[in-house]
Formats: structure tokens, C-alpha cells, sequence
């Protein structure tokens, strides 16, 4: 099993460690902030075979200089062929409904430029695209034909949801699985078979998971829940889950990757 979206570098060196110490799953997906989430993600993975590193810049933030975003391009440019996709990126929806009068134009510019970069590369990308910003999302990965889109702890409506799936675009599933119902309700609407299972960590969650920090194994509960609500087995949502995940990111071309089903 597999982590598909954590943000490893956003936790102190002790807390990693200890992730590390007591992990029961396979691996994860380490998405990057900024240039120097990049380069800390990197230094990671040559310590840990099993962290695929994601490089890109998170949209819920002040706008960056036309520098870093070079330079994180040019980090693809050099890397395109060891990392596992591009991302985070996408557009800040919470940043937006904080601050109103926001010109998300420039995001969408900063956007554009890694779907670019996906296309070029075949990579996949990970997304932090909600409710209406998926299906502006969806216009920019249609005009360039980006077919690898994943889009994490992903919440719209049910047009968007069923242009999403004609499209194959995957999503992942949080822990915050076993106490929203509107998380609840994707879940039902997605098929499985474009269904990955995410923490977000460091995020913190509730409900059973209170007060407890974020770590790669709660997405055994996720599949948990999952098979619950699909009234299927938790073996074959694990299965077909892992498979997912491993199959969109290709994990199999690290040759690190020992897998438990």
C-alpha cells in the first residue's frame, strides 16, 4: 500500500523518523510546497527508497517570484525521469475565500506552466483543485491533453465528478472518510478502479483520529472505510487500491518497490 499524497518534509526530523520506525505500509508520494520543499523532499528520498518525490509549488499561498518557479521547473527539467509526478500545484480556492478581492490570474498562469511540464514529460500531475476550480482544472488539463491527473482530498460537485471520470482522472480518499459525509458521498459516486487512498499529513484529522498525528498507516483505515461504504471486502479494495496507485505513478520503474498487496 501507498501514501499517494504527504507532505513528508512538512514534519519535524523526529516525527519522520518515527514515521519511519513504525510504518506498516509500502511507501508514499512526497509532494512538494516550493523550490526548498523540492530540495528537501530530494534529500529524503536518498534516504528512504520507497518516498517517490513529487516537485511543485502549492497554490494556497502568497504569490512566489518568477524566479522560483523557474527554478522549480528547471529541478523537472533535470529530474523528470526520477521523480514519480508534478505536484502539488493547482489553484488556491481557501486563499480565495479569505481574501476576495484575490487576482487568481497569475495562479493560473503558474498552473499552466506545470500542466505544460506534464504534458512535456508524461508525468503525472497532482492537484489541490475544489468544488469550481476542478472544472477550470479540467479546461487546462483538455486543452493539452494531460491524461495523468490526480486530484487529492478532492471535493466538487456531480457534473464535475462525472466529467472527471469520463476523463479517468483519479482522486484520493483522507481519513476525514469516517466523519464527512460529503467525502462519504464521493465515495460512493467513484469507481473504484480511479480510487487512491491519501493522508495529507502532516493535516491533522478528527473524529477517530483525534488528537493523533498524521501518519502514513491511517490509510489502512481509509480502505477500511472505504470497503464499508462500497460493501465490498477490505482485501479487495486493498488490492485494487494498491494496484491503482502503483500503476498511475508507474512505481514499478524505481525498482524499490516491495509490495504487500
Amino acid at each position: 500500500m501507498i501514501d499517494a499524497h504527504i507532505h513528508l518534509d512538512w514534519y519535524q526530523t523526529d516525527e519522520q523518523q518515527l514515521l519511519m520506525d513504525t510504518l506498516k505500509v509500502d511507501g508514499m508520494i512526497a509532494v512538494s510546497s516550493d523550490f526548498e520543499s523540492c530540495q528537501r523532499v530530494w534529500q529524503l528520498v536518498q534516504i528512504y527508497p520507497f518516498v517517490y518525490p513529487a516537485f511543485g509549488w502549492h497554490p494556497e499561498q502568497n504569490l512566489p517570484s518568477v524566479r522560483e518557479i523557474d527554478n522549480i521547473i528547471q529541478t523537472i527539467d533535470q529530474r523528470f525521469q526520477d521523480i514519480a509526478a508534478i505536484g502539488e500545484v493547482g489553484l488556491p480556492y481557501y486563499k480565495k475565500r479569505k481574501e476576495a478581492s484575490l487576482d487568481v490570474t497569475p495562479y493560473h498562469a503558474i498552473l499552466e506552466r506545470f500542466v505544460q511540464a506534464a504534458k512535456k514529460y508524461d508525468l503525472p500531475i497532482v492537484l489541490h483543485a475544489v468544488y469550481e476550480d476542478a472544472a477550470v482544472v479540467c479546461d487546462l488539463l483538455e486543452k493539452y491533453e494531460v491524461k495523468k491527473a490526480h486530484f487529492h482530498w478532492f471535493k466538487g460537485d456531480k457534473a464535475t465528478i462525472e466529467r472527471m471520470i469520463n476523463n479517468q482522472y483519479m482522486i484520493s480518499i483522507t481519513p476525514d472518510c469516517w466523519y464527512e459525509e460529503e467525502t462519504q458521498s464521493i465515495i460512493k459516486q467513484y469507481p473504484l478502479e480511479l480510487v487512491m487512498a491519501e493522508t495529507d499529513g502532516p493535516w491533522r484529522f478528527e473524529g477517530p483520529f483525534q488528537n493523533q498525528m498524521t501518519h502514513p498507516n491511517m490509510i489502512m483505515e481509509v480502505i477500511k472505510k472505504i470497503a464499508e461504504i462500497k460493501q465490498l471486502s477490505f482485501d479487495k479494495v486493498r488490492q485494487q487500491i494498491s494496484a491503482n496507485t502503483t500503476n498511475f505513478y508507474r512505481l514499478k520503474r524505481f525498482n524499490n518497490l516491495n509490495m504487500q498487496g
